[in-house]
């Protein structure tokens, strides 16, 4: 890391977990502005209680989470949303009766001191499809659909962090595409974006750096060209 100016998110020795029983072990991490960060592993070593610590929702045992150079590690969820945090959960959670436009219109949210980016008119824009059904309630969405509304809604919030959990996951091929092909807009206009997914080989051309996680610890880290030239990451640690 090459100190605080540089870099966005820092979390280090973060040890966590859920009563007597430890999942994580001294995680280091960082993500710098306008990066794409990779967060891979198998089911079960880790990454979702790491994302629980660095969005608030778990408190670590140890260690410590800077955000923009504030400490934030154990600070509730809503504080470090405000601070400019913003989740899509895996499941994606939208409201069943709200529609699409109530989704992007009541979750808005400028941050202080900087012209609205993620507008309602942009988010339409980067999701045209979502234009389209603006009427439409969340329960009358296509999972895909869904999926693409959770990130907008987060967007809506202008965050300086975007955290993708489960970037992908259950949906068809095809919109699939259209999440990456998002996601490599956002990339573009400069946002910053932890991912979590399962499909190394389209986080690629995507990510800038990639994390790998096993039974709670970093096991490796690096940028996309080493990730690719070690096909032996991928079955040892990735299940590919």
């Amino acid at each position: 890391m090459s100190g605080a100016t540089s870099t966005l998110l820092e979390a280090k020795s973060i040890e966590a977990g859920y009563g007597a029983s430890q999942v994580l072990f001294g995680i280091d991490i960082d993500i710098r502005p306008g990066e794409v960060l990779a967060l891979l592993g198998r089911n079960g070593m880790g990454k979702s209680t790491l994302l629980k610590v660095l969005t608030g929702t778990l408190s670590p045992m140890r260690g410590s989470v800077h955000f923009g150079g504030d400490a934030i590690g154990g600070h509730k969820p809503d504080a470090i949303a405000r601070r400019g945090v913003a989740i899509v959960p895996e499941g994606r959670h939208v409201f069943p009766n709200l529609s699409v436009d109530e989704h992007l219109r009541a979750f808005a949210r400028p941050r202080p001191g900087s012209a609205p980016r993620w507008t309602v008119e942009a988010l339409y824009g980067l999701f045209p499809r979502l234009s389209e059904r603006k009427a439409n309630a969340g329960n009358q969405l296509s999972g895909g659909e869904q999926q693409m509304l959770a990130i907008a809604r987060a967007l809506s919030t202008h965050p300086r962090l975007l955290i993708l959990d489960e970037a992908t996951e259950g949906l068809a091929p095809v919109i699939r595409e259209e999440i990456w092909n998002c996601i490599a807009t956002l990339k573009a206009e400069g946002e910053a974006i932890l991912v979590v997914d399962k499909y190394v080989q389209r986080l690629l051309p995507l990510a800038n750096r990639h994390v790998i996680l096993e039974r709670g610890r970093v096991v490796w880290q690096g940028d996309s060209a080493a990730l690719d030239a070690d096909r032996s990451l991928w079955t040892r640690y990735l299940g590919v």
